[in-house]
């Protein structure tokens, strides 16, 4: 079997980065807290539904979150529905051995906390109609996840890098915009794991600039460009962004400001003297894109108040 050049690059780079992924893993796991998602779950509210139980139908009535919050729980945890997926994605990229397979396997075991105490949370507080939820996750397990950048290790480290941060952003704004304390409560413990999460992928990804700046500048800014949530293939999942956004709880603003400027700042690409070639070129292309990122950020915000203007009015 040929080893191609491309191949025999990505293996030499796991094999240099591996002592950082020692270092990292213990840094996780000395800050990471151990908590428990029946604890976060108000049991003492749930009701038998209808079915072979014979108990009440849901209805929308009986939601305590507000219409914003419940799109955005809802495509939450529809996106960690997903893991499966995504710990297949990253087991075929980082392997399953040492301290990479080590990591892979924790990740997963944390994430997968996730969508117990979101899904529990949902059904004994009859937030949204479970038989609805039930049949979004089916279609969208059922569809698969299929990571946008292949296998390459670099591409695929930049994007979680991101994404754990955006989905800690979203975690985190879905609780304060949901109305409930407790729900509240539980979005910022399911945050606080995706922060840690987000550390260590950036902190691996700040190595390998180091070891390889103009093939790991390339990723980052390929990544940027491309940047989509996880949980895009959801069915109606532009209405639902849309929602989110208006409200919010995720739109293109945090996306420059809180997920993409931190990072890339905390990595200093703008300020890196070891890029050539198509290293180079690559950090160019990114700061033009984000340059008409932050524009269209700007005019969404605008059209936002003004509609939030028009609204205010007509309700005068």
């Amino acid at each position: 079997m040929t080893v191609t050049p491309e191949e025999k690059f990505q293996t030499g780079l796991l094999l240099d980065l591996e002592p950082v992924v020692e270092k990292e893993l213990d840094r996780h796991l000395s800050m990471a807290k151990e908590w428990f998602p029946h604890q976060y779950v108000p049991y003492g509210q749930g009701r038998d539904f209808d079915g072979p139980l014979d108990g009440e139908p849901w209805s929308i009535e009986q939601s305590k979150v507000t219409p914003e919050a419940r799109e955005s729980l809802i495509v939450n945890l529809l996106t960690e529905d997903n893991l499966p997926g995504y710990h297949r994605a990253i087991a075929t990229v980082f392997g399953r051995e040492g301290a990479w397979g080590t990591w892979v396997n924790r990740w997963t075991a944390e994430e997968n906390r996730h969508g117990i105490v979101i899904r529990d949370y949902l059904t004994v507080t009859r937030a949204v109609d479970p038989v609805a939820l039930e049949r979004a996750r089916m279609h969208h397990m059922e569809a698969g996840y299929e990571a946008d950048h292949g296998e390459s290790f670099l591409h695929g480290t930049a994007y979680v890098s991101f994404q754990e941060l955006a989905t800690r952003v979203s975690h985190r704004n879905t609780g304060k915009a949901s109305g409930d304390p407790l729900c509240e409560q539980m979005m910022a413990r399911v945050a606080a794991d995706e922060n840690l999460h987000m550390i260590f992928y950036r902190n691996l990804m700040a190595a390998a600039l180091d070891a390889a700046p103009n093939e790991t500048m390339r990723a980052i800014t390929d990544v940027v460009k491309a940047f989509q949530m996880p949980g895009h293939s959801i069915d109606g999942f532009l209405r639902k962004s849309v929602v989110i956004a208006n409200a919010g709880i995720y739109d293109l603003r945090l996306h420059h400001d809180d997920v993409l400027t931190p990072v890339l700042r905390k990595w200093g690409v703008f300020d890196r003297t070891d890029l050539t070639g198509d290293g180079d070129k690559a950090r160019e292309e990114l700061a033009e894109f984000l340059e008409g990122l932050d524009d269209a950020a700007t005019k969404f915000e605008t059209r936002r108040e003004e509609r939030r203007a028009r609204q205010a009015a007509r309700k005068g």
